[in-house]
């Protein structure tokens, strides 16, 4: 009712309004090797993954504003066609009403990607987007819906309290009706945040980031949470023992250590470190396997249910050119699990063909057996692509 009021005031005293908007339209085709001999995923009955597929998708940015409040949209049109399935759908992948009510307070009310952090590979800091799509710069992700309020005294202090009311067009609720508080802190070479999440359906969700810049090259960060996971699949040493599931896993941590060099040609190197409790030690993960072996059933629910990652131990490495040049950019990343020894290296070029048009290609190959994670379920994937800017 508050930020109602406040929104009328705002449309009632402020007539000068400014509108933009951009869009990009994409064209392309992807076309993976699936393993027939996969464990989780014999001859492709159960995840019944598309070995190839074509999609046509627009990404469009609206915007108009005052002083004093300002809307945005980002919907997302979307038609692909596989082998097995064709998919068309429009929705809302953001969407934000945000009122400037003083020099330092915001109300705001939307659709909106709460992605925290700086991390590569995953993001333990982030509640809602542990894979934070920066692995592959094609994904697009999807907003939660929620009431959010920020308070920003100063240029070093953000305090942000959120109302996070569903997960937006992404049908998954697991932090539906919750609440969300943010604190960030900066310095002159240094930043630091801290973020509570809690519902009344599980334990909260505590996590603590931070980075620090050695020089104009060097930059070190971090991040680390304690959570739990519900509806946990639990696979122990035993693979004679069947699979158990809880409700709510125990507590545990997940935590990133991550260092950056930037070239003085505008190259930069990542490497990082992930641990994730909630995985499985090399020991979990063969009886997981060996248990999804048995049956179909079996593979079904290992599949179905397994954690966001198998193992609890990856080294991650990131190799990018300048994201200032325009004409070109390139990527080359390298994930090898700790846990069970396999390796994906995945690499991502885009070439402008004119002022408005980019050609690109996204490439995965996925080194290990169909009992080793990353290429449990394929051999390796490539798409090739095409986009324009607009207007």
């Amino acid at each position: 009712m508050l930020l109602a009021v406040l929104v009328s005031t705002a449309f009632a005293d402020e007539g000068d309004w400014r509108t933009s908007w951009d869009g990009t339209l994409y064209g392309y085709a992807n076309r993976q090797s699936l393993r027939s001999d996969s464990v989780l995923n014999p001859a492709n009955q159960i995840a019944r993954l598309a070995p190839s597929s074509t999609t046509l998708e627009s990404r469009f940015n609206f915007k108009a504003e005052n002083e004093a409040l300002r809307l945005t949209l980002r919907p997302i049109v979307l038609a692909q066609k596989s082998n097995q399935t064709g998919v068309r759908e429009a929705y809302w992948s953001q969407w934000q009403l945000r009122l400037r009510a003083s020099e330092a307070l915001n109300l705001a009310a939307g659709r909106e990607v709460l992605n925290l952090g700086v991390a590569q590979f995953r993001s333990p800091s982030s509640p809602f987007y542990f894979d934070n799509g920066r692995a592959n710069p094609m994904r697009e992700l999807s907003g939660v819906d929620a009431l959010k309020l920020s308070w920003n005294p100063d240029l070093q202090h953000t305090l942000m309290l959120a109302r996070i009311n569903a997960s937006g067009h992404v049908a998954q609720n697991t932090w539906r009706d919750s609440w969300l508080v943010k604190l960030d802190q900066r310095g002159e070479r240094w930043s630091a945040g801290m973020v509570v999440l809690k519902t009344a359906q599980r334990g909260a969700f505590l996590a603590t980031q931070g980075q620090f810049s050695l020089n104009d090259a060097w930059l070190m960060y971090g991040e680390l949470a304690s959570s739990t996971r519900i509806n946990s699949l639990n696979s122990l040493p035993d693979s004679t023992q069947p699979f158990t599931i809880s409700s709510e896993s125990a507590r545990k941590l997940t935590g990133l250590a991550g260092l950056a060099y930037t070239l003085e040609n505008g190259q930069s190197l990542n490497a990082e470190y992930l641990h994730d409790a909630h995985g499985y030690t090399a020991a979990e993960e063969g009886a997981y396997f060996q248990r999804a072996a048995a049956s179909h059933q079996n593979a079904g629910l290992a599949l179905g249910l397994a954690p966001q990652l198998l193992g609890r131990d990856f080294l991650h490495l990131v190799w990018q050119t300048n994201l200032m040049e325009s004409s070109r950019y390139a990527r080359l990343m390298l994930t090898h699990s700790l846990t069970d020894g396999g390796d994906e290296l995945t690499g991502y070029g885009e070439i402008s063909v004119s002022e408005r048009v980019s050609a690109y290609l996204l490439a995965a190959l996925n080194a290990g057996s169909a009992r080793q994670e990353f290429s449990s379920l394929s051999r390796n994937s490539v798409t090739l692509g095409v986009k324009v800017a607009l207007p």
